[in-house]
């Protein structure tokens, strides 16, 4: 059963992002992780980089949560349809703290290879985030 471990481990991620521990992100992740984000034109590369990102989100939004409102897998891919919630607490793209709470959708996408995410396709709702913080 591939795709129930899969989903599994994207939900273990997701449950030690919601706890802040970046370290246990990491170790579901694997050192070349191919990072596709809906608002850039090529992909990034690395745990280093999605650590920087996750790290400077965290700093922005300290309270953020993840919660999974829709998860299933097929073969090595897992999709999910998020709720992110959280506080500005800290400067986001050059927008300072505005102590807004937040709510926005994030449809987000995994590969798994090796018992490890391996790529995301990440397609948030940014523009819905940075309207409820500005």
């Amino acid at each position: 059963m591939a795709g129930e471990s899969n989903i599994e481990l994207v939900r273990a991620g997701f449950d030690a992002l919601n706890a802040g521990d970046l370290d246990a992100c990491m170790e579901r992740a694997s050192p070349d992780l191919i990072i596709n984000l809906a608002e850039l034109p090529e992909p990034l590369h690395g745990r280093g980089i999605w650590r920087e990102g996750a790290a400077m989100f965290r700093r922005a939004f300290p309270d953020l949560h993840a919660e999974i409102e829709d998860i299933f897998a097929s073969g090595d891919r897992v999709a999910v349809r998020l709720r992110m919630r959280g506080t500005h607490q800290g400067e986001y793209l050059g927008i300072p703290a505005s102590g807004r709470s937040l709510s926005y959708v994030s449809h987000e996408f995994y590969r798994v290879e090796d018992g490890l995410i391996a790529e995301e396709w990440i397609c948030s709702d940014m523009a819905s985030l940075l309207r409820q913080i500005a």
